[in-house]
This record gives C-alpha cells, sequence and structure tokens, in this order.
C-alpha cells in the first residue's frame, strides 16, 4: 500500500511517489532565533519528525533539511535589548534549540543551514532573479515583481488581485506594486550589514528558504513542510521566486500542520498565555509533551492545557506498564509453544493497522489507538498461566519498534517521592469531597506506576511495588 499524504497545494491526498525511487528530499522551515522556542515551535518539529521517523521506518533514504532564520529583525531587536550582537544572540538559542527539540525525541536535520553562513548564494539567488527581470532594486533594496510570476497565489488557493497584504511584506513608496515583496533590505543606521550589488543590507525573510532548500536538495524538492501560519506569505513566496529562477516545479508535496491553542484561546504574548519549551520540560517529562502531540492529527488545531497534560501522562503510563510487565514476566515464561502462532498473529496484525494508520497521511492519532490495542492485548495474554518467551518477544518488539516510529521510549519514568505524596492527598481530599470518580482515578493511576496504596485507620500508607 501506497503512503497517502495530504497536499496543501492540491487541497486533496495524493499517493506519495518521490522523484527518486527510495529517496526523499525533506525541507521543513526552522525557527527564528531570538528566544527560546514556545509550544507552537514544538509542534512541527515533533510531527515533521515523526513524519521523517516514518518514511525512513518504510525504507526510505531521507535528506532533511531545517533551516536557522538567524539574522531578522527580531534577532536584531533582541541583541539591542540584550545589549550584543545579533550572532551571540543566534548562537545561543540555536543551543537552546538543539537542547529542547532534543529532550522532544527530535532527531537533528541532515543540515541545519543559517542564513549567515550562505550570504553568498542568497545574493546570488537575487541577482539572478534581478537578471531574468522577476525583480527589481529600489534605493538600496530589492523586490520581487509579485505580478510577473502568473501562478501566484496557487499554494493559498488566493487570486492575486483578491489578496492582502500579508505579515512581513512591507508596503511602502519604494515598491513598484504594494503586493511586491522584499528579496533584500537596505541596512540602517547600526545594523548588522553584508555587502552586496545593491548596497549594504540584508536579505529578506522568504529568499533564505529557496536558496538553501536549491543549494541542499536541489531545483525540485520532495516534501516542504512547516506550520500552517507560513503557507502565506512565506510559502507563496518561496514558491514564486524559485519557480522563477529555475522554470521548475519547486516541491511536489507542501504539508503543514494546524495550530495550538492555549486553554481554548488562540496562543499569543498580549493574551499572557505564551509556553516556552524550556519552561514545560522543566515541569512534565517531555516525553509526555511528544506524546501529546502526536495523540492529534497533525493538520487539526490543538488544544494545550496542563489538564491534557496530566491526562496524556496517565495514557502513556498505561503503555509503558503494560510493556514492564512484559519484561517482568519474560522471566517466568516458557518456550511452550501450544498457542504462539494464534498470538503471533494477532500481533502482526496490529502492527499492519499501525502501518495502515500512518500511510494515511501519517494519522499518528490512529496509530496510538492501535498501540493502547496492543496493550489490551499484552495484558490479556499476561492473563494465561503459562506464557512463552516467543510471545512475550514479539510483544516487546513490536512496542519497541512502533514507539520508536513515534519518537517515544519505552522508558518509565520513576515518580518521585513528593509527588507520590501530593497526589495521595489530593485522593483523601476527593474522598472527603465524596469525589470517587477522581479518587479512582488517582488511585489506578498510582497503580499504573507500581505505587500500591494501604488505607489504615491511621492514614494511607504506600510502598513500590
Amino acid at each position: 500500500m501506497a503512503i497517502q499524504l495530504y497536499n496543501t497545494l492540491t487541497r486533496k491526498k495524493e499517493d506519495f511517489i518521490p522523484l527518486e525511487e527510495g529517496k526523499v528530499k525533506m525541507y521543513v522551515c526552522g525557527p527564528t532565533v531570538y528566544n527560546y522556542i514556545h509550544i507552537g515551535n514544538a509542534r512541527p518539529a515533533i510531527v515533521f519528525d515523526t513524519v521523517r521517523r516514518y518514511l525512513e521506518f518504510r525504507g526510505f533514504d531521507v535528506q532533511y533539511v531545517s533551516n536557522f532564520t538567524d539574522v531578522d529583525d527580531k534577532l536584531i531587536r533582541a541583541a539591542n535589548q540584550l545589549g550584543t550582537d545579533v550572532p551571540t544572540v543566534a548562537e545561543r538559542f540555536i543551543n537552546a534549540y538543539f537542547e529542547d527539540v532534543s529532550a522532544l525525541g527530535c532527531k537533528k536535520a541532515d543540515v541545519h543551514p543559517r542564513v549567515m553562513e550562505n550570504m553568498d548564494i542568497i545574493i546570488d539567488f537575487i541577482s539572478q532573479l534581478v537578471e531574468k527581470g522577476y525583480a527589481y532594486e529600489s534605493e538600496g533594496d530589492v523586490y520581487f515583481r509579485t505580478r510577473s510570476f502568473d501562478e501566484y497565489g496557487k499554494l493559498s488557493h488566493q487570486s492575486i488581485d483578491d489578496l492582502q497584504v500579508g505579515a512581513r511584506i512591507e508596503v511602502g513608496d519604494k515598491k513598484q506594486d504594494d503586493l511586491d515583496f522584499a528579496l533584500w533590505k537596505a541596512a540602517k543606521e547600526g545594523e548588522i550589514y553584508w555587502e552586496s550589488p545593491w548596497g549594504i543590507g540584508r536579505p529578506g525573510w522568504h529568499i533564505e528558504c529557496s536558496a538553501m532548500a536549491k543549494k541542499y536538495l536541489g531545483d525540485t524538492i520532495d516534501i516542504h513542510a512547516g506550520g500552517q501560519d507560513l503557507t502565506f506569505p512565506h510559502h507563496e513566496n518561496e514558491i514564486a521566486q524559485s519557480e522563477a529562477l529555475s522554470g521548475k516545479l519547486f516541491s511536489r508535496y507542501w504539508m503543514h500542520n494546524g495550530y495550538i491553542n492555549i486553554d481554548n484561546e488562540k496562543m499569543s504574548k498580549s493574551l499572557g498565555n505564551f509556553v516556552l519549551v524550556h519552561d514545560i520540560i522543566k515541569q512534565h517529562n517531555p516525553q509526555v509533551v511528544r506524546f501529546f502531540m502526536l495523540s492529534v492529527h497533525y493538520r487539526n488545531p490543538i488544544n494545550y492545557s496542563e489538564e491534557l497534560l496530566e491526562s496524556t501522562k496517565a495514557a502513556l503510563e498505561r503503555l509503558t506498564t503494560s510493556y514492564q510487565n512484559l519484561k517482568h514476566r519474560k522471566e517466568a515464561s516458557t518456550d511452550l509453544t501450544h498457542n504462539n502462532q494464534e498470538w503471533l498473529e494477532k500481533i502482526a496484525a496490529l502492527r499492519e493497522q499501525f502501518i495502515e494508520a500512518m500511510d494515511d497521511d501519517f494519522n499518528t492519532a490512529k496509530a496510538i489507538s492501535v498501540l493502547f490495542d496492543l496493550s489490551k492485548l499484552a495484558n490479556y495474554y499476561l492473563l494465561e498461566k503459562n506464557t512463552a518467551i516467543e510471545v512475550i518477544d514479539a510483544f516487546t518488539k513490536q512496542f519497541e519498534e512502533l514507539f520508536q516510529v513515534l519518537g517515544l521510549t519505552m522508558e518509565k519514568e520513576e515518580m518521585l517521592d513528593e509527588e507520590i505524596d501530593a497526589l495521595i492527598e489530593k485522593r483523601i481530599q476527593a474522598r472527603k469531597d465524596r469525589n470517587f470518580q477522581l479518587s479512582d482515578q488517582i488511585r489506578d493511576q498510582l497503580k499504573d506506576m507500581n505505587i500500591i496504596l494501604e488505607d489504615t485507620p491511621q492514614g494511607t500508607r504506600w510502598k513500590r511495588g
């Protein structure tokens, strides 16, 4: 069965057929590194890391490129506020990015190109657009003639006559048309700059990805991906620049993940609900954060809250507990084979269901439901009087393999004593309030963590199982 993915360009699911059999060229837009990444930045990092992992699981050789925007208005402001320079700010937050996404289980890209390290190719790219008549210089700035590219608007499915000027498309007297966008910006006093044929300055935001994708992956790539907010204007402008220069299709497939809300409200600094990954992973197991992100299909919006994260933690613990119970039971298992084949076939069938879910536009939510079916089957098998090493090994192998596809580990998080005490106090209060549903939920959560409770006249005692 072929992998199907939803292509933003055509607005439908399509069979995934790479340019070169067995190989995938994939470009994912990375962050602007002026601060720690927020939870919204984490979603594409996790989603497209999982897409990459699954393509590799299915036998593809994936060439994965994800950039850093390390020179930008935001970096210039941050450098001024911190009393330092742009390269220092960029280096600090690139290192912080790697720490955060590594904790979230994301592998490094094959290449993480930076704007400041690729200035020559960016300037050359712009020069060629000027030579071809697709761009023009105006008072030290260079702009792309948007109307010169006949297919402008094809990704966001907008008519060029109806387009509204999007974020980061500057309107000014220097332009020949309000829809034209900046490829190069003349340096203002005190700003970081580079020499160019049009004077000192720095690149516009959109040109960097076109130039670096071309350098590392070629004129045409298989998959270009990023957050939904990048569809317009960033990715639309990338298409215009790249296809105007090369005369070829820039990317065969475009993938975009949905937005994140915080407690059912759009995340924004003005609302004070701006959540940094750097802070979240100090309070929560990063694996829980990743599991949470994958529990919803990547194209759907996802709502983040502390309550949902706690619920996700309990769900992940159910899976890891099943795995740990299997590992423990193996020591008491034998080589009995009277009904092994029946169990092995059930395990294999669930593996196929997992693959079917992921083949259907990387449906991690459905794939996770298959993992819970695998967990239920494993728990049921462990009720057998006699268990076989062969079957136990098949269960544990599937847990490990499928978890790895999702970028998760089977290591069980050890609960701290003070965390256990806090949960017990919460359960005692729930019983006083006659909230027996919450009381039972906490008891089951502790049980899943192998914490045994004993209610006595002197109070609730606990021990590790």
